[in-house]
């Protein structure tokens, strides 16, 4: 049995775009990817609405920085084969400042984290597959949230892609296989989950499969 940690915000909790309620197990990606992969694998879910790459919130808390948590999450579901993380959206926040660059920096250090953890089979290190976030859709209710998201969003994959091949990391430019909804701009309909199930999916069988 292989155990495949999804490390995440609210894309990979699940969140729909048009009630805010999270979707069904079955419906998330990281329930697809589970069903992708079969009996073999066992697959942990663990995306928190709001979660930043490293930086602690000021309006939702210091909880919300993934870098926090990250070690206690390892620790706690070890030994993992292959942990993906897939955040940045929220950085995008205005309120943050920061640069596409920077986000990327950010999700790679989380990725170092993970190689350097000793969580891994027999201590070693867990693969890690380092997602890009889709680029920010027609923003409507969180436009003044997220203004100036749009151009740096479109900057993930080149920025993340590098990062990954610096470390050592498997990269998945989410933007290549899914879109953020027009209905608020930042979550993923029920059949983009699924097209990020399978194709993350292919990457862990052809990784660790």
């Amino acid at each position: 049995m292989k155990t495949v940690l999804c490390y995440g915000d609210s894309n990979t909790w699940g969140s729909d775009p048009e009630t805010g309620e999270r979707f069904a197990s079955h419906v998330r990606w990281p329930g697809v990817l589970a069903r992708e992969l079969g009996d073999g694998f066992r697959v942990i879910e663990e995306g928190l609405p709001g979660r930043t790459t490293v930086r602690d919130d000021p309006i939702e808390g210091a909880h919300k920085n993934g870098r926090t948590y990250l070690r206690a999450c390892l620790e706690s579901h070890k030994p993992l084969d292959l942990v993906t993380v897939m955040l940045g959206t929220n950085d995008l926040k205005a309120r943050f400042a920061a640069s596409a660059s920077d986000i990327a920096q950010g999700a790679a250090s989380l990725a170092e984290m993970v190689l350097m953890s000793g969580c891994g089979p027999e201590g070693g290190a867990p693969v890690v597959l380092l997602i890009a976030p889709p680029p920010v859709g027609r923003l409507t209710d969180l436009a003044e949230m997220f203004e100036g998201s749009e151009e740096k969003s479109e900057r993930f994959a080149v920025h993340y892609g590098r990062f990954a091949e610096q470390n050592g990391c498997g990269f998945l430019d989410a933007g290549a296989v899914i879109a953020s909804s027009d209905v608020d701009g930042i979550h993923l309909e029920e059949d983009e989950h699924r097209k990020l199930g399978e194709a993350v999916a292919a990457r862990v069988e052809r990784v660790v499969g």
